[in-house]
């Protein structure tokens, strides 16, 4: 039998995760560098540096990927909607598609 998770809102894909082993204070700050990289991508595309803000975000992409399989899903919240193979795996690729963009797409006027 399925065990139910402890709170409503707790991710229920989960259940039997042992908790990660990096204190609060560590798990926050690497979420915050996430949230970092996303708010330099827009200051970037707001700026009109396209390929840097691309970079930034494809790179933020990434490192979401490693913060999801280390951080627990309470501090993660919304970010953690799925089991962490599957947001990792799906991070890690949209965040490489994006790095390949950023790199492949010649400057303009350079």
């Amino acid at each position: 039998m399925r065990q139910k998770p402890a709170n409503i809102l707790d991710n229920p894909h989960d259940v039997g995760l042992k908790p990660s082993k990096l204190p609060l204070t560590v798990q926050y700050g690497c979420l915050g560098l996430f949230l970092l990289a996303i708010v330099v991508s827009g200051g970037f595309a707001v700026m009109e540096h396209w390929r840097r803000a691309t970079f930034t975000l494809g790179a933020g992409l990434v490192w979401l990927s490693v913060v999801r399989l280390t951080c627990d899903s309470k501090v993660l919240s919304v970010l953690a909607v799925r089991s962490q193979k599957f947001d990792a795996i799906f991070t890690s690729v949209i965040g490489a598609f994006i790095l390949f963009l950023s790199s492949s797409v010649d400057s303009l006027g350079s």
